[in-house]
């Protein structure tokens, strides 16, 4: 089997890369964001003085 020219390799890097990334941009934009509503939930803090 012939070598492949690096012309071709380079068509075929360009090939997989848009696919590959279309992929992943399709995906990423289909997904809809929650609209949760906003609740404030307040956070406990227990402060302990260690005495050595």
């Amino acid at each position: 089997m012939p070598q492949m020219m690096p012309m071709e390799w380079m068509m075929l890097y360009i090939t997989f890369l848009m696919t590959f990334l279309m992929f992943n941009i399709m995906n990423y934009f289909t997904q809809s964001p929650n609209t949760k509503t906003t609740t404030k939930t307040t956070i406990n803090v227990n402060k302990m003085n260690w005495k050595w």
